[in-house]
Parts: structure tokens; sequence; C-alpha cells
């Protein structure tokens, strides 16, 4: 039986992408974007609420929904899904939508001036995987690069579970025990991390999705203690918030707020999820074919909007309004287009 509430924790997550990545352009962080606007402390709250649980709990959702594709797919038949719905996308992604990311960096940063076909030989030069400085970058793509590398390593021990008889027994995860089933988690983000991503942290997130946060017992446990997670999760974010606009606290108070946040987080949204959203709704129908060419399209959109807007826009919280809505409306429009067509259902993996 199909879940929906997954479907629709997925949905959702997809749908923060476009507000979390134009924000990125506002952050008072000091992090480099594709494009920069005036830093806003208000709009960086977005990041700092979102980003903690919002990644992690991804793979956490992938690794649940492996555990279910599994029972009723063979090991042959998941490593053809993995290459037809993520290799051949991230490939299609990095020839086709990423490099317009890097043109767009090279000029506003730099100040280029040659055509976007000129741009490509710098594109396909390598520095440090950034892009802002127009050279090669998985930009976006870095999660689909992760999930089909995690997917493809830990493929031997899921089909091991696959054919063990005993499973996990979901009555001796207690609360106590799934609070600390986030150590794995929070305690991995150096652990194989490539330019801020950590490989072993979001191989965790898929594991622990597929061997315990998939077991239906666990799942009814974190929908009854919904209530008491949920407010712990925004108590969280608005503490977190708070200690970034205030500042002068220590690093690991922000780090110890983070790695909280972090966990709680992916248990108080698969709990809320399981409570509220657990229904086949129209809307999850529509969008359950559309997300990923949702989550394909939409950064490229949001740079190229943030580049012409950002200059022709004064008031920022116009240009945030302006960007979000109509990123949303073209990243749509572009699946509308592209689910039309043979050749690039094909190259961005959408479903009929």
């Amino acid at each position: 039986m199909r879940k929906h509430y997954i479907d629709n924790l997925r949905i959702l997550c997809i749908f923060l992408l476009i507000p979390f990545h134009t924000t990125m352009m506002y952050n008072t962080f000091g992090e480099v974007f594709y494009v920069n606007g005036t830093p806003t402390e208000s709009l960086t709250f977005v990041n700092i609420g979102v980003y903690a649980w919002w990644m992690t709990g991804l793979f956490v959702l992938a690794g649940m929904s492996t555990m279910y594709a599994f029972s009723y797919r063979t090991g042959r038949q998941y490593v053809k899904e993995r290459v037809f719905k993520l290799f051949i996308p991230l490939i299609s992604c990095l020839v086709f939508v990423v490099p317009m990311q890097t043109y767009i960096a090279d000029r506003f940063h730099n100040g280029y001036q040659g055509n976007y076909f000129e741009h490509l030989k710098i594109y396909l030069t390598v520095t440090d995987f950034g892009g802002y400085d127009g050279h090669f970058t998985p930009g976006h793509a870095w999660f689909i690069l992760y999930l089909f590398i995690i997917s493809m390593v830990t493929l031997p021990i899921l089909i091991w579970y696959k054919k063990r008889e005993k499973k996990i027994d979901g009555s001796r995860l207690t609360m106590p025990i799934l609070l600390l089933l986030g150590l794995p988690v929070v305690l991995s983000d150096d652990i194989l991390n490539v330019g801020g991503k950590s490989f072993a942290q979001f191989g965790a997130c898929f594991l622990i999705g597929y061997f315990f946060l998939s077991n239906e017992e666990v799942l009814e446990r974190l929908e009854k203690r919904s209530t008491p997670l949920g407010i712990a999760w925004l108590v969280l974010i608005i503490v977190r918030c708070a200690n970034h606009a205030i500042g002068g606290s220590p690093e690991w108070v922000d780090e110890l707020l983070y790695r909280c946040l972090t966990w709680i987080g992916i248990l108080a949204m698969l709990g809320v999820g399981k409570r509220f959203l657990n229904h086949d709704w129209k809307f999850t129908r529509h969008f359950v074919k559309a997300e990923f060419s949702i989550y394909l399209f939409h950064q490229t959109v949001v740079v190229l909007m943030g580049y012409w807007l950002i200059p022709r826009v004064a008031s920022v919280y116009m240009q945030y309004f302006l960007i979000v809505v109509l990123s949303f409306i073209v990243t749509y429009l572009l699946y509308q287009i592209c689910r039309r067509f043979k050749v690039t259902r094909f190259l961005f993996a959408i479903k009929g």
C-alpha cells in the first residue's frame, strides 16, 4: 500500500527548494550564491530554521521509500530503476540545466561578457566545484549524485536485509532509543564531507530510514508523539533563529542547536506527516509526478529570476516575493512542456 504521507512530505520538501534557494541570495552568514542581493536577516531565518532537518529528512524519506520499493522489486530491478530515475537525469541536469547557473554567476560576480555557448568552455574546467566562479559544479544536482552513490554502495546490505527472515522488532524501538538513533546522523557530518555535504551523514539518514523509520510500529509511535515532537521542532527553530539574530553566543551553542534540530526535526516531520498528511489528495496525485522535475529545473530558474529582478526592483521583500512566485510558475511550465515529449521525459525521468 502506498504511503501517501511520504509522498506529501517529499512534495512539500521539494516545494521548499524555491523559497530556500531564493533566500540564499539574501543570507547574512556570508555565503556566496550564484546571485546575491542585499543581506537581510529576516529572510535568512528561512535558511537557519529549515536546512538542519530538511535535506537530511529527504534522505530519510528516500531510505523509507527504498524499503517499500523492495517489497515488489528485485535487486536487479532496483539498480535499473536507479539508473533511469537518478543517473540519467543527473547527467542531463549537468549538461542542460546547471551550466546556465555558472554562466549567470560569472556574469554577476566577475563581469563575464561572452555568450552562453562560449562560456561552456569555462564550465567544463574544474576549480572548487562551487560554480560561483563560472567553472564546473554539480549545483543542486548534488542531491541526486549523492542519492545514486549511496543507493549503489549500500545495495548489498539492502538486499541482505530484504532476504533476511528476522526483521527489526519495532516494539523495542521506544522513544529513548529512537532519539539515540539520531547520534550517527548528528555526529557524522564531518566524515566524508565534500563541499559541506557529508556522504556519511546522508548515508546514515538513508540507512536509518530504510531499517528503522520505515517500521510501522515506529511510525505509529511517532504519530502518537507528534504533538510534543512538533512543539519541540518549532521551539528549536525559533531558538536557533533567535540565537543567530542576537549573536555573540559561543559557536558550540549554535552547533548544539543545529544537531538537536536535525534529528528532532526529522522525527517530528514523520510524526506530524503521518498524522495529518496521510491522504491521497488530487494535489498529491498530480505533484507526485511533477516533484522530480521541479527539483531538476528550479534552481536555474531561481538564479535567472534573481539576476533579472534584483537590479530592477527596489524593495528586497518585493524582489523575494516576485522571484519565488515567478520561479514556481516558470518551473512548473517547464515541467508541463517537457512531459509532452518522449525525449525530455526520458532525459529527466518524467513520469507518464
